[in-house]
């Protein structure tokens, strides 16, 4: 056994043995013996990474989570899948290749044209595939890469159609004008997921609007407001009445008011009482809904003021604010400013653009319109009985079939789910799935497959990224088909992922299952946290505070990476990462090496049967009681833990008195004293090294086929007990 553990040599080709054994395949695992036929499943999908980049930290942490549960339940003899693949990304990759184009060439798509500005994403996405390809390989994660998928290849492109035309045709799927998150910059709707709030300083304005005092900071939206509402229950306004019609002198002249009451105002926000702004505002939009008001546009889709704003129409909305405040101070109408009024934005995280919301024709899928599941296998939902999507996503969660951990995320997933909208699942970019629908004169035309004949035009939009992603579970094992993974594979034991995607991601897939196999998708989701810096900050380029998990694992190796992301993470909670704590889990891979190699120095084969002390005994059980621990917080997705009580027995107790206390015996000229002392140093070695393989699956591996009687063998497939 060499000196020292040389990650950098070994890595690579420890992985490349285990990909060689081709165990990462269940079906492998049966037909060579090591695991039984009827052997209980354990199943789970790899959140499919964006192919716009590099893997980040966060990756890092999901990888080396999921990981420890493939490798414990493969260990204990379980027919276990990891199915690997990659997410197109539609609306991410699009703007990041756009980018790059312009910086390059200082074009646009639109000057390549569509053909050519798609072969070049790609290309890119192809590029990108394979870099992640390789760095998932070098976290060690024993996904079966000979089920790999992607989100945009021709099965799931297949799975995608299917779904749409079949919610089409149940009325779920919808086109229709409501209001949406418009991208100016970028020219398309944008989910809620892809929205990042960032803090702007702006003046906030009170506003004189006839007999009341409004407030805002965006004073160009108002130019449309012919509306004021307030709280039925608010006091100070008790003499106005609902539907009352007032004349109000405002921006560009005098204008009749209509008062509405709503319980949706906030009685404590301001002066109680504000205008709406149906087209421009989610909250105005349903308020608007709800009373059947007029809704009127004032911005056009470029950011500009359209003709309504008088003298400033055709002016982008940022210029035009500070002179609609002069205009308004002229004509006595504005109160007072707040300078510096600090406020939330919503800006597109991919293109940039600050978003506007637009009353847009959008397709939909619709949250609230009921329908009948004929198989339901949902607790909660009787097949044959009307229900809704939002009724069966509760019922899955409420019913205890899909647990939810930790526990106290299911609050905010019942939250969200109660708040849930109508999902627009349209795009107006090019990357992506192309909506299955089809024009002609007058009729319309949706199918798996296009329609026959000439003259049919297909729909420009694609589709939202979560629409395919939603049907990750499932697609990745052969749906539409009943393949045989799909039978024996789903639901799948879990779904692991991070807490800040628990609404845009599991609750869809959640969604689409439910519809379109009348079943869950999983049976736990096991919610890990956000990567942060060591004073708990969120990691940024503009802090100067990212850590590349490759470039670490270059440094330190693998094993410390992952054991750095594990070990201080409880369940749910963020966890904080800084290099010092990465080297020091490089520490003590090379502790865990040393102790290894002290004791095949000190081992022989000694004919003599051992005699067994009491205190071998007691050190012999003590492992044991470990392994058990271990598998308990294993089983409880308590990983922390289980790295944790590894992480000390094994220094603090196994390396610093185990090894110190036999040192005397394993030179001893009683041979059977002898014996007993190899056996027992051997013994525990070998279960912890056994243990930590989850954990830490690369200095393991080489350590095990190093130990006496495991010449050959490959300990990702040994038996746990």
């Amino acid at each position: 056994m060499d000196t020292r553990y040389d990650y950098q040599a070994l890595e690579d080709k420890i992985y490349k043995r285990w990909e060689e054994s081709g165990f990462f395949n269940p079906d492998v695992c049966v037909k060579k013996g090591v695991t039984k036929k009827d052997a209980k499943k354990f199943s789970i999908v790899l959140p499919p990474p964006n192919v716009t980049g590099n893997l980040h930290i966060g990756h890092a942490a999901m990888l080396a989570i999921e990981d420890i549960m493939v490798r414990y339940a493969r260990m204990n003899g379980k027919k276990t899948l990891w199915l690997p693949g990659t997410d197109h990304a539609a609306i991410a990759t699009q703007a990041k290749v756009e980018s790059l184009i312009y910086k390059k060439e200082g074009k646009n798509r639109h000057d390549l044209g569509r053909d050519e500005f798609l072969r070049r994403v790609e290309e890119f996405a192809k590029e990108s595939h394979d870099n992640i390809v390789r760095q998932v390989k070098k976290m060690g994660s024993s996904v079966d890469w000979s089920r790999e998928a992607y989100t945009l290849d021709e099965k799931r492109s297949l799975a995608v159609r299917t779904a749409f035309k079949r919610m089409h045709d149940e009325g779920l799927i919808y086109k229709g004008a409501r209001i949406v998150n418009w991208d100016p910059k970028m020219q398309t709707t944008v989910s809620d997921d892809e929205l990042e709030y960032v803090e702007e300083k702006a003046p906030f304005y009170y506003l004189k609007f006839g007999p009341f005092v409004i407030g805002t900071a965006r004073p160009e939206t108002k130019f449309g407001d012919k509306y004021v509402v307030m709280h039925p229950d608010d006091a100070r306004y008790k003499k106005h009445k609902d539907g009352e019609k007032l004349e109000v002198e405002w921006i560009n002249g005098p204008i009749t008011v209509t008062v509405i009451k709503d319980k949706a105002i906030d009685m404590k926000f301001g002066t109680g009482v504000m205008t709406i702004t149906p087209w421009h505002d989610a909250t105005d939009f349903d308020i608007a809904e709800r009373h059947g008001l007029d809704k009127e546009q004032v911005i056009d889709s470029y950011g500009k003021l359209l003709p309504i704003a008088g003298e400033f129409a055709g002016m982008h909305i940022s210029k035009a604010r500070p002179l609609i405040a002069e205009k308004l101070k002229a004509k006595g109408l504005l109160k007072k400013t707040e300078e510096d009024y600090v406020h939330n934005v919503a800006v597109n995280q991919r293109g940039g653009g600050k978003i506007e919301p637009q009353i847009k024709e959008q397709w939909f899928i619709g949250v609230n319109k009921e329908f009948v599941l004929p198989k339901s296998k949902i607790k909660g939902v009787k097949s044959g009985e009307k229900t809704t999507l939002k009724k069966m996503m509760k019922a899955a969660v409420k019913g205890n079939q899909i647990k939810i951990l930790p526990k106290r995320f299911e609050k905010v997933y019942f939250h969200w789910i109660d708040n849930l909208r109508d999902w627009c699942i349209s795009r107006q970019i090019w990357y992506g799935h192309r909506i299955p629908v089809w024009y002609k004169g007058g009729k319309t035309y949706c199918g798996i497959n296009p329609p026959k004949g000439e003259g049919w035009i297909q729909d420009s939009d694609t589709l939202d990224t979560w629409f395919s992603s939603g049907l990750w579970t499932f697609s990745t094992l052969g749906w539409p088909k009943e393949t045989k993974d799909f039978l024996e594979f789903h639901p799948t034991s879990v779904l692991e992922t991070g807490y800040d995607i628990l609404f845009f991601w599991v609750a869809r897939m959640i969604l689409m299952s439910g519809y379109l196999l009348c079943d869950i998708p999983f049976e736990k989701v096991y919610l890990h946290g956000l990567v942060r810096d060591a004073q708990g900050r969120k990691m940024s380029k503009s802090l100067g505070n990212t850590i590349d998990p490759l470039e670490m694992s270059e440094k330190y190796g693998a094993d410390a990476v992952r054991l750095s992301l594990i070990i201080g993470s409880a369940p749910g909670n963020d966890i904080k990462i800084s290099e010092d704590k990465i080297r020091g889990y490089r520490n003590f891979a090379t502790k865990v090496w040393n102790a290894s190699r002290f004791a095949l120095l000190n081992y022989s084969e000694i004919k003599a049967k051992p005699q067994f002390t009491a205190d071998d005994k007691k050190r012999l059980a003590e492992v044991s009681a470990l392994k058990k621990k271990v598998s308990e917080h294993i089983e409880k997705f308590d990983f922390n833990r289980a790295g944790d009580e590894l992480y000390h027995y094994f220094w603090d107790v196994f390396a610093d008195k185990v090894i110190e206390l036999l040192k005397i015996r394993l030179n001893s000229d009683n041979l059977r004293d002898r014996a007993a002392a190899q056996e027992t140093l051997i013994k525990m070695l070998k279960e912890q090294i056994k243990m930590l393989h989850p954990f830490m699956p690369f200095v393991t591996e080489e350590i095990w086929g190093l130990l006496p009687g495991n010449k050959g063998k490959l300990l990702m497939v040994e038996k746990w007990t």
